[in-house]
């Protein structure tokens, strides 16, 4: 038998499979249908027909359907996708960073993303005097891809060397460090405080496609990494030592593995701010679903976070109108007792 046909995990029953085709399927259902709803949701409630008229209209002389067009175009439509691409974004680097650590309660800022991002953020102000997100968002992918790198680097040195317990121990204490670092910057300039505290909450508000276009071709690289990676994954948490008697190159997969959750992890907190709590969400839901396979894992913990982020969104234009609470915010409401139940269930035990 082959290498390639050891790494392949066990057949699965042709209901099973059904099942779990179905599930994606509706899945992206309950994906449009939350699209749909953030783009009639807002301070300025949209029915469906304006929505459509919105979506597809030029300039109009009339004044009332040209705001439509205007709110649909230029506010929500950019909203929504930028909702979309970083829930997956996330929901994808939450399964994945779970996988590679063997930690059933590790996030993607587990390897310092979000740390990195905010440092970077509070250092472009102070240095730079930037006060265009438009233009700190790059420092900010910049910093949180140099901040996942180095974590791999030193977890890759010394006696422990590849060990997901040193790779966490690693996340950990940069993210301690940088975390210490940007709070010091930020309270030395009113600037970057102000800069940090607006980017810092995480939201999908604001952000147009002159950035969001980068940022998606940023992630679609991190699913393909992720996506070649897969199998690897599966034989992995098996552990070491049967993962390379089955031919896995542990190097060089955690090497590819940890490139695309930076790219993942990056590119979202770069975009919208630390959202805490969504990776760990949607892959355990995804797991419960789907099994162990992160074949399907995957998928489903990437549209589970499209999903998740939209709807907190869509709940943050609700609760407090005419005003908004944050996507991030809603998010981190939500997470925290999902967080604390799975540490009460003992599921730290298995980490």
């Amino acid at each position: 038998m082959s290498t390639t046909e050891l790494a392949r995990p066990a057949p699965v029953g042709t209901e099973v499979r059904r099942r779990r085709v179905t599930g994606l399927g509706l899945l992206l259902v309950v994906l449009t249908v939350a699209a749909i709803a953030s783009l009639a949701v807002g301070a300025r409630a949209l029915t469906p027909s304006e929505v459509w008229h919105g979506l597809f209209a030029g300039p109009e002389a009339d004044q009332r359907l040209n705001e439509i067009r205007l709110i649909v175009q230029t506010v929500r439509v950019p909203r929504t996708v930028l909702a979309i691409v970083a829930g997956i974004a996330l929901g994808v680097g939450g399964a994945l960073i779970q996988g590679y650590t063997r930690n059933p309660i590790a996030d993607t800022g587990l390897l310092g993303v979000n740390a990195g991002a905010s440092f970077a953020v509070v250092s472009a102000v102070t240095l730079f005097g930037l006060s265009n997100p438009f233009q700190y968002v790059w420092f900010a992918f910049v910093g949180a891809a140099v901040a996942g790198v180095v974590v791999f680097g030193l977890a890759s040195i010394g006696r422990g060397a590849g060990n997901p317990l040193t790779l966490a121990l690693a996340g950990q204490g940069l993210t301690v460090f940088l975390t210490a670092m940007a709070t010091a910057v930020a309270l030395s300039d009113q600037a970057a405080l102000n800069a940090f505290r607006f980017w810092n909450s995480g939201s999908v508000a604001g952000v147009k496609f002159d950035v969001i276009w980068p940022i998606a071709g940023f992630v679609s690289v991190g699913l393909v990494l992720a996506a070649v990676t897969l199998p690897a994954v599966n034989l992995l948490n098996l552990g070491d030592d049967v993962a390379r008697g089955l031919g896995v190159n542990i190097a060089l997969s955690r090497t590819v593995g940890i490139a695309a959750i930076t790219l993942l992890a990056g590119a979202a907190t770069a975009a919208c701010g630390p959202i805490a709590f969504l990776g760990l969400m949607v892959a355990h839901v995804a797991r419960h679903l789907t099994g162990p396979d992160y074949r399907w894992l995957v998928p489903y913990a990437g549209l589970l976070g499209a999903v998740v982020l939209l709807v907190c969104d869509i709940l943050g234009r609700l609760v407090v109108r005419p005003g908004e609470l944050d996507a991030g915010v809603v998010v981190s409401l939500v997470g925290a007792p999902f967080f604390a139940v799975l540490v009460w269930r003992g599921k730290f035990k298995n980490a």
